[in-house]
């Protein structure tokens, strides 16, 4: 299936990176992927899903949130809520491509970060969304962070450190994190969800796609991954959740056109 490297902008201007995974015939919907905290585009659950969906019949963009990957910006400046700023921009780019609406797909806090968007994208303009492995509580991503969070609030900025890697980040990443409340805005949406969840998860537990689905209307579904890890890391765990998404999805999308 061809894939095809793409740039959009984003809200601030700055030139975000994706990759755009395209089905051999004529694609039945278009599904935008977000991927897990400081993960990237090219992480194994972000490549291996949209590649699935793609197989599925959806067009599928993955790409890397500002200051990540290849896209420019700073990462650590404006956190979740920069995240949710930069799938609207990716949302604006797939509509203008393929139309809509859209499937929204999330990994981890990418899946928090599509539950959030929704409403600044308009719920028109999507079709359902879909969580793997998604925090109920979005504050959750701070107890990742090794560094003084407490002084960074205080001096405005600071340096942490990241599943082993470095980064700079502001009061406003800590701040905005800390405002969230997912499980309201969760509880305000009118479309169709879909909590995806291992019951074996170490790293987010099941419980929180218990709350998750609890607080969303119908239509809504609940998908156990059985023995699948957090990152989604066997391609065939990645497939089944993707087929899973692309069957449920399609009641929900448009039809091709001729």
């Amino acid at each position: 299936m061809p894939s095809q490297s793409v740039t959009f902008t984003g809200a601030d201007g700055q030139e975000l990176a994706g990759s755009l995974e395209l089905s051999d015939g004529l694609p039945h919907g278009a599904a935008l992927f977000a991927h897990c905290f400081t993960c990237g585009r090219q992480s194994l659950a972000a490549v291996n899903v949209t590649r699935a969906l793609a197989a599925e019949g959806l067009a599928t963009l993955r790409f890397d949130f500002t200051g990540l990957g290849g896209s420019e910006g700073e990462f650590g400046r404006d956190g979740f809520v920069g995240d949710v700023a930069d799938l609207v921009a990716a949302a604006r780019f797939l509509v203008e491509r393929f139309g809509g609406p859209l499937l929204l797909v999330g990994h981890s806090l990418g899946g928090s970060a599509v539950l959030s968007a929704v409403d600044e994208i308009g719920e028109g303009a999507v079709a359902a969304v879909a969580t793997i492995g998604a925090p109920a509580d979005v504050p959750h991503v701070l107890e990742r962070i090794e560094g003084d969070l407490a002084a960074i609030r205080r001096d405005g900025d600071g340096h942490v450190s990241i599943a082993g890697r470095p980064f700079a980040v502001t009061r406003k990443f800590v701040e905005d994190a800390l405002r969230i409340d997912l499980v309201a805005e969760v509880a305000r949406l009118r479309v169709p969800t879909m909590f995806l969840h291992s019951p074996l998860d170490q790293t987010v537990g099941v419980e929180n796609a218990a709350e998750l689905f609890a607080a969303a209307m119908h239509p809504k579904s609940f998908v156990s991954l059985d023995n699948a890890d957090h990152l989604l890391l066997s391609a065939r765990d990645a497939e089944f959740a993707a087929g899973m998404i692309a069957a449920w999805a399609r009641h929900y999308l448009p039809m091709p056109q001729g």
